[in-house]
């Protein structure tokens, strides 16, 4: 029961890291018609930037491992801008009302956010 009440404190502070993204970033969109289609756009957004970065981060940190010691890490801020643009480009494949405008700062801004964001609310509702 531990790991599904972990999962779901993650997913909900990643969709409210979203939300707020989406009030704070000039480039980011959300054009829903009911708070219930709100709400649940950003539980799926949520979901799929989990899955993203769920798959991909650990191929691309691999991959490009050279890159990152070369950069210091600062690559990382590309790569996760690159990985909040797909989750965009995802959701709007299938159907979802919520837009990222372009890389940069929109993605990389945003990626940014959600990331400092979802650690500070790990951090205080203690996923364990």
């Amino acid at each position: 029961m531990g790991f599904l009440k972990g999962l779901l404190i993650r997913l909900g502070s990643t969709a409210l890291a979203f939300w707020l993204a989406t009030l704070l970033i000039p480039g980011i969109t959300l054009d829903s018609a009911s708070a219930s289609e709100t709400v649940v756009t950003l539980v799926l957004v949520a979901v799929i930037f989990g899955v993203v970065n769920a798959v991909l981060q650990p191929i691309i940190k691999t991959v490009g491992c050279g890159f990152y010691l070369l950069t210091l890490g600062l690559i990382a801020l590309v790569v996760n801008g690159l990985l909040f643009l797909l989750t965009s480009w995802i959701a709007h494949q299938v159907g979802l009302p919520f837009h990222v405008d372009g890389f940069w700062p929109d993605a990389v801004l945003g990626a940014l956010f959600v990331g400092i964001v979802t650690w500070i609310l790990g951090a205080v509702l203690d996923r364990d």
